[in-house]
């Protein structure tokens, strides 16, 4: 078995698709509208769906906000250097709700960022290993 990929609904879909793709670097691997359904869904991601978990934007036609929940926490995605990402993303606009630093009762760097939709995605400083 193994992870494909885990399905956000988003309010407007070209703003979600300039947040993962331009500002996160991520790629659009996929997209296709259902007209009798009337949605959209764009797969994107760091890598090829056959060996990458990706994230699917689902955007329903018409609807313009979610009630994000209380039962969903958060995507992470693994950087390099925390506080550099996290400079670079506010000079593109990214929304940091949460500041870089150590997680709270431990050592690891993180810091949370804010989709256009409203989802929360926590960065995680993970240093490559040395070659």
């Amino acid at each position: 078995m193994r992870l494909l990929h885990t399905m956000i609904r988003v309010a407007n879909l070209d703003e979600s698709l300039d947040f993962y793709c331009n500002k996160l670097g991520m790629k659009l691997l996929r997209k296709h509208d259902f007209p009798g359904g009337e949605f959209t869904l764009a797969f994107v991601g760091y890598g090829g769906e056959s060996d990458h978990t990706v994230v699917e934007l689902t955007y329903n036609w018409g609807v313009t906000k979610y009630e994000i929940g209380t039962a969903f926490g958060h995507l992470a995605i693994a950087v390099d250097d925390i506080y550099k990402t996290c400079a670079e993303l506010r000079e593109r606009g990214v929304k940091v709700t949460r500041e870089p630093g150590p997680m709270k009762h431990g050592t690891t760097p993180i810091a949370f960022i804010e989709d256009p939709t409203g989802y929360k995605i926590e960065l995680i400083e993970q240093k490559r290993a040395s070659a």
